[in-house]
């Protein structure tokens, strides 16, 4: 698949956005990843991922998208890919994370605006600003 011009930017926006997820999947211990993707219990990632999700965006914000891929060898460490959707209103980011012993990355391979702008920058712009709309932000207690 061609990589879109502006994917480099968008990919840091994802990353930094889903941080805290990424931290949160990581609580999930990494056979339970490889016999959910081996045996295509994909609705068992879903519902990982959903309930790492809601901690930090709004309902149907980030979501497993077409499944994912446990690449296990006796000389590697595991890796983990998972296909996600990140869906903050008005725009759709289709894109990979891969989860590693000691990293993490993204890689963005379609972002579908409902309404796009000719200027790209603009796009990348609306992107950031829709997925700080969907974040859940944490309230501060009254009277401190």
């Amino acid at each position: 698949m061609d990589r879109q011009p502006h994917a480099a930017s968008r990919e840091i926006i994802v990353a930094e956005a889903i941080k805290e997820v990424v931290g949160e999947l990581r609580l999930v211990d990494v056979a339970d990843y490889i016999a959910f993707i081996r045996l295509e219990h994909f609705s068992t990632v879903s519902d990982i991922v959903d309930s790492a999700a809601e901690l930090f965006f709004m309902p149907g914000t980030l979501k497993l998208g077409h499944g994912g891929e446990a690449h296990v060898g006796w000389t590697e460490s595991p890796t983990i890919v998972l296909d996600l959707e990140l869906r903050p209103g008005g725009v759709t980011v289709y894109f990979a994370l891969t989860l590693a012993a000691l990293s993490a990355s993204v890689e963005v391979n379609y972002v579908a605006f409902e309404k796009p702008n000719p200027n790209p920058g603009e796009n990348t712009a609306f992107l950031k600003a829709a997925i700080d709309r969907a974040r859940i932000r944490k309230s501060e207690a009254v009277g401190r």
